[in-house]
């Protein structure tokens, strides 16, 4: 059987693939931006903030694999490194039939919830302007729940250090949804309806293309089978995975909530303009996602390998891009009111001090994500996950009681998220300095 082909240059095939996943990132942020005003244009503003919503809960349902996706990541990187070829594919066998096994009740049961109780009360929505909310919901359940099985690829790809062909894929959702959209629109097909099945098949039509290609033809040698399939393996697998899961879930809460905490506290119609800031800074997020993803499958490979001289001069390079990134997010507040105008004109009126907050906000969440980005490639994940789960906890209730002192001001719930995420970011810097210098010890080194 044939060995897995390794790179001879760690480094230089990160470069490589930051170039192409620039380009692919790219070009999914310019789609996204223009999404917004042609969404705005089918839904209005009111029913635009309830289809916001309804994405932020679907992200809830994405993390449903339980952490398998990144499980994956970790233990075929590790393959990978040990030129193991048939453990990778046992691998991957496991995550695809797990993820299988779990899809199965979870559309059932979810749709039986959204069947039986009244959404309208969660979203805080109006039936006689949105009527087809429940429609919609079980429709986005449905058609998401079924992509996240393929969304494994992603993964695949990045386990194997090839994290621009996971962009690819995701530009060819986005570039599909855009399409659609913009047929719907032209077609005078506007309802909450159309959009969230544009949004939600988009994704599942690329990602059922790439399977076929993936493991039809490209890496037909790793294609999941059932009869590698092994329970033994699984425990393994998934206590992994769960702590995965658990990181990501904590992380998703505050995202999530925060759109739920608005739409009630101040209003649907008050998500937009928060939303249109995130969309804006997410513009940075995506390109320090970009610089910093390649990083986490190769530290599992550097870290296999005892190459801790590698990993400590890859941080030193993110180190002097995060000062970078300081100034960037000055420059994009102080150009906020002019893109703004360009973007969406008088759709939506999104006030500075938001914007300030907001970008506060994705400096401290930017610089947390690429120092955990290495610790995550180490596997050593109790720290990170005991403050996730903490800040998760705190979150809420924080801000409920800020957003009553401030008189229901939308910044206060930013500044809650700024200060639940601060903790996490001077931790993850500290552990990953003394990991990088052989120093950790006790719960620092905890897996």
């Amino acid at each position: 059987m044939s060995k897995i082909k390794i790179p001879d240059n760690r480094s230089s095939l990160i470069k490589k693939n930051i170039l192409c996943s620039l380009v692919f990132k790219g070009i999914s942020a310019l789609i996204l931006l223009i999404l917004v005003p042609i969404t705005l244009k089918c839904l209005g503003g009111y029913t635009n903030g309830v289809w916001l919503t309804i994405s932020s809960l679907l992200v809830w349902i994405d993390q449903m694999d339980f952490g398998l996706g990144r499980g994956l990541q970790n233990k075929l990187a590790a393959a990978v490194a040990r030129e193991d070829e048939r453990e990778a594919r046992k691998i991957v066998s496991n995550t695809f039939i797990m993820l299988i096994l779990i899809i199965i009740p979870a559309i059932l049961i979810i749709n039986g919830f959204v069947m039986i109780f009244d959404s309208y009360p969660l979203f805080n929505a109006d039936v006689a302007i949105v009527p087809d909310l429940r429609q919609a919901l079980v429709v986005s359940v449905t058609l998401v729940c079924s992509t996240f099985i393929f969304k494994f690829i992603g993964n695949f790809y990045m386990a194997l250090q090839l994290p621009a062909i996971s962009n690819l894929i995701v530009m060819l959702g986005h570039s599909l949804i855009l399409l659609l959209t913009t047929l719907a629109y032209l077609s005078d097909i506007r309802t909450l309806t159309a959009i969230a099945t544009i949004n939600t098949i988009s994704p599942l039509i690329i990602y059922l293309l790439a399977y076929a290609f993936t493991f039809g033809r490209r890496y037909k040698r790793f294609s999941p089978s059932f009869r590698l399939f092994d329970w033994q393996s699984i425990r393994s697998l998934f206590s992994l995975s769960l702590r995965f899961f658990l990181i990501q879930v904590s992380g998703i809460v505050l995202f999530m909530t925060t759109n739920l905490l608005i739409s009630n506290l101040l209003g649907p119609e008050h998500v937009t303009p928060f939303q249109i800031v995130y969309r804006y800074f997410s513009v940075l997020l995506i390109a320090f996602t970009i610089i910093s993803n390649p990083f986490w499958s190769a530290t599992t490979d550097a870290y296999e390998r005892g190459d801790l001289t590698w990993i400590k001069q890859s941080v030193g390079k993110i180190d002097r891009m995060l000062c970078l990134l300081f100034f960037g997010i000055i420059a994009f507040c102080l150009a906020s009111p002019y893109i703004y105008n360009m973007w969406i004109g008088d759709l939506a009126a999104i006030p500075y001090e938001l914007t300030i907050c907001e970008g506060i906000y994705f400096f401290v969440i930017i610089s947390s994500m690429c120092y955990s980005n290495f610790i995550n490639g180490t596997g050593i994940l109790f720290l990170q996950l005991t403050i996730s789960v903490a800040s998760a906890l705190v979150f809420i209730p924080l801000a409920i009681a800020a957003t009553a002192l401030v008189s229901h001001n939308i910044c206060a719930i930013v500044a809650v998220m700024i200060l639940v995420n601060i903790p996490g970011l001077i931790i993850n810097k500290i552990q990953l300095t003394q990991i990088i210098n052989g120093k950790a010890k006790g719960v620092w080194i905890r897996k």
